[in-house]
């Protein structure tokens, strides 16, 4: 609220809002923020929304927390946080004093809706919380699972205490909802069906089957006689509730429908899709009208309790409100952003750039977090910004089908000009010192340099037989060194003055869906650094080409790394945080977490005091680097020194069996490093309670099944009764739980639809050669993928799943359009559909 609000007025509000805790914080860019941050730029996408039961607030799932709105004016009230990912749904009890939501964390959190408290954590769900949803006497909650879950599961509202679990989807449960009576429960899932339970008992009633594809959203009529369905097959069915009997198909949506809702009155349906959102009479199913403002996909709609207004929130990162009458756009709440995939400070430290999927450049003033500009005219994801050495230019490569790179006037962000020529994505771009040149590099397999003045062309660099993900160039400007992807991870140099390919640094481990991220050099240009989507980084000697050393810590890729103005320290994003290490000796300093996505960019300010990380989660978070006074403390389990014990530590032991000597990983200090240092490095994982939640995915570099099997062997043997060893015993056999599934399944591709590259997840109950082919719509094979002889594992993550780039057996772009992909793992096989939307 503004400034000039006089004190009397202030008071009456505070006697009459329940927000006391950040009704009257002038900043939100100061709620809530981690350990070491000092500022956040940006809101995170959004994901759902929901009005309060009194209509006054407006309930916002976004990717750091939950945003709460006053719905009338669009104020920012509060931000909650606690879950450890993007939160996917909430939903108000009726009497509006609790706020449930569901999260990718796997949990659900309940929370005081007038203090901003949290009040439960509910957890039971191995996998992500897609949909929650309250009784209409709000004493139980609902709660549907996403991948090898695909429960429903019922809670006690007032105490979390777990009451049903529902089985029988055979895919993602996207949506759960309450009949009216509260005697029913709906659910919609990606098996393509929905489900009709008894509430009380958790019986099956009944299957509605009809959608040719996942069910996203399903929807009680206010009389409990109809169930509303939005379907990723573009379409929208009515159903009567009592007899199962689909009686009309609404069709007019050229998209999947993602969300639907009934007007309080029952007489209108909203839904959302792509671009879109599609008012309807409910009675007759026809068409009333369209509300066009939205550019992305609209994810969640919702009715105020009087009808009279209609929120809408979409992947273009805006809340709409609508009259839900007349159609009118009345209101757009911003600052929420898409995911970030780059940030870069200006040379004078006052402004921060981030590029972000929903296409757009903002900046900001890196002082006091405030919004000054937003730059529009790609319309693809921007993964690369860029200052000018003078910060007056702003040059951004985009990616997708749209080959692009733009200059920008960093002063109004007025457009200066387009550089064309690449013929595919384009995923960096770097000025040189000078600011006379622009080299930019692409999936085309290229790197061109550009005069930076009047964007005509200087000359193109072929050799790379891969796309080339990053490019740099050394401080004097005479080299430029481009890393590349996939197939052949390796470093090229080039003299920036001729073009010619003076070196190539290879030692990166080649191995398919893995991609060279990023490389830089050092201030001083004697070192240049590299990393590789495989949780490593590594360092050379920028004139010898030689390999300096290894940086490893991170337990997911590694997307982004820069150094200090001085040189002295590297910083580097990954996972979920920024890794701090000492550039002359590799030592791991410190580590910062706080944000709910993957760490995409890390940049330094000038003056070395503040980085500057953007994230998945649509965020940036600004943190404040001094120097620590002394050593954190060392915690003997932590074998590798990142500060966590986790499943790294754990491998570092297995790895170092048998050796004797001081060693890190000879944790008991017995001289030598066998299966009592491993028992108790997982003894020390967090506590019993929270332990799953460390390998819930499987993450790069989790041993396989037969290493636990064999651990657990040795460590039974040894018969010790101390109660961490024991401790550590439990931990392993829960470990081993989590790494053996119960079927072989193919799973659904993501991104999807995609371009220009997928990944395809897959389980195996049973050891097979695996292979996977893919066809186009008119059964044609288009390529096949030989994964070879796999081991039983979950194969999931996007460097253990099978990977695809949208090119043909002979290394050509196919088409946009429909394809199929089918698994063959021994007797098995199975087939799913993908498109290419290009």
């Amino acid at each position: 609220m503004k400034n000039t609000f006089v004190s009397i007025f202030l008071l009456l509000l505070l006697t009459s809002t329940p927000y006391l805790p950040n009704a009257f914080a002038q900043d939100y860019t100061q709620w809530a923020l981690p350990e070491g941050a000092k500022a956040r730029l940006g809101k995170g996408s959004i994901h759902d929304l929901t009005y309060s039961p009194d209509g006054r607030r407006l309930a916002v799932a976004s990717s750091i927390g939950i945003w709460i709105y006053d719905a009338e004016t669009g104020e920012e009230l509060d931000l909650l946080t606690g879950h450890t990912s993007s939160v996917e749904s909430v939903s108000f009890s009726p009497d509006g004093n609790t706020l449930a939501s569901g999260s990718w964390d796997g949990t659900v959190r309940l929370w005081d809706v007038n203090t901003g408290r949290h009040l439960h954590t509910l957890t039971g769900h191995t996998s992500w919380v897609e949909s929650v949803s309250f009784s209409p006497d709000g004493q139980t909650l609902a709660s549907g699972s996403g991948w090898q879950d695909y429960t429903i599961r019922l809670w006690d509202a007032n105490t979390g205490r777990h009451l049903h679990t529902l089985t029988g989807h055979t895919g993602y449960v996207y949506s759960v909802s309450f009949s009216p009576d509260g005697k029913t429960i709906a659910s919609g899932s990606g098996d393509d069906t929905i489900r009709l339970w008894n509430a009380n008992t958790g019986t099956h009633i009944r299957t509605l089957s009809g959608h040719t594809n996942g069910v996203e959203s399903v929807s009680f009529s206010p009389d409990g006689q109809m169930l509303a369905s939005g379907s990723s097959d573009d379409t929208i069915r009515l159903w009567n509730v009592h007899t199962g009997r689909h009686f009309r198909t609404l069709i007019g949506h050229t998209n999947g429908v993602e969300s639907v809702s009934f007007s309080p009155d029952g007489q209108m349906l909203a839904s959302g899709s792509w671009q879109k959102v599609r008012l309807w009479n409910a009675n007759t199913g026809t068409h009333i009208r369209t509300l066009t403002r939205h550019t992305g996909l609209v994810e969640s709609v919702s009715f105020s309790p009087d009808g009279n207004t209609i929120a809408s929130g979409s992947s273009d990162d805006t809340i709409r409100l609508w009259d839900a009458n007349t159609g009118t756009h009345i209101r757009t709440l911003t600052r929420h952003t898409g995911l970030v995939e780059s940030v870069s400070f200006s040379p004078d430290g006052n402004t921060i750039a981030s590029g972000s999927s929903d296409d757009t450049i903002r900046l900001w003033d890196a002082n006091t977090g405030r919004h000054v500009h937003t730059l529009i005219g790609h319309t693809r994801n921007v993964t690369s910004v860029s200052f000018s050495p003078d910060g007056n230019t702003i040059a951004s490569a985009t990616s997708r089908s749209w080959q692009e790179v733009r200059l920008w006037d960093a002063n109004t962000g007025r457009h200066l000009r387009t550089l064309t020529g690449h013929t595919n994505s384009v995923k960096s771009v770097s000025f040189n010192p000078d600011g006379q040149m622009l080299a930019s590099g692409s999936w085309d397999n290229t790197v061109r340099l550009w005069n930076a003045n009047t964007g005509g062309p200087l000359r193109t660099l072929t050799g790379h037989t891969d796309s080339v993900y990053s490019v740099s160039f050394s401080p004097d400007g005479n080299t430029i060194a481009s890393a590349t992807s996939r197939s052949w991870q390796e470093v090229r140099l080039w003299d920036a003055n001729t073009g010619r390919h003076l070196r190539t640094l290879t030692g990166h481990t080649r191995r398919s869906g893995y991609q060279v991220a990023f490389v830089s050099f050092s201030p001083d240009g004697n070192t240049i650094t590299s990393g590789i989507r495989n949780d490593t980084i590594r360092l050379w000697d920028a004139n010898t080409g030689t390999h300096i050393r290894t940086l490893s810590g991170h337990t997911d890729s590694v997307y982004s790394v820069s150094f200090s103005p001085d040189g002295n320290t590297i910083a580097s994003g990954g996972d979920r945080s920024v890794q701090l290490w000492d550039t002359n000796t590799g030592r791991h300093i410190r580590t910062l977490t706080g944000h709910t996505g993957g760490v995409t960019s890390v940049s330094f300010s000038p003056d070395g005091n503040t980085i500057a990380s953007g994230s998945w989660d649509g965020t940036v978070l600004l943190w404040e680097i001094t120097p620590t006074s002394q050593e954190p403390k060392k915690i003997v389990e932590d074998v590798n020194g990142d500060g966590v014990v986790n499943i790294i530590d754990l491998t570092l032991v297995a790895s170092n069996f048998g050796k004797s000597g001081q060693n890190s990983a000879d944790v008991n200090g017995d001289g030598i490093v066998n299966i009592v240092d491993l028992t108790l490095v997982a003894g020390a994982f967090g506590n019993t309670a929270a332990a799953p939640e460390i390998w819930s995915r499987p993450l790069e570099g989790t041993p396989t099944r037969a290493d636990v099997e064999a651990w657990l062997r040795e460590a039974r043997q040894m018969n010790l009764t101390d109660p961490i060893f024991q401790r550590g015993i439990l931990i392993l056999e829960q470990l081993l739980a989590s790494l053996i599934p119960k079927e072989t399944v193919l799973l659904p591709n993501y991104p999807n639809p995609f371009n220009p590259e997928t990944w395809i997840p897959y389980q195996l109950a049973a050891p097979a050669d695996v292979s996977i082919a893919i066809y186009a719509a008119d059964g044609k094979l288009v390529r096949r993928l030989e994964l070879g002889h796999q081991p039983v594992s979950i194969y999931e993550s996007r460097s253990r799943a099978a990977y695809w780039d949208s090119r043909n057996a002979l290394g050509e772009p196919v088409a946009s359009g429909v394809y199929f992909y089918t698994l063959t793992a021994g007797e098995f096989t199975a087939t799913r559909k993908m498109l290419i939307r290009k």
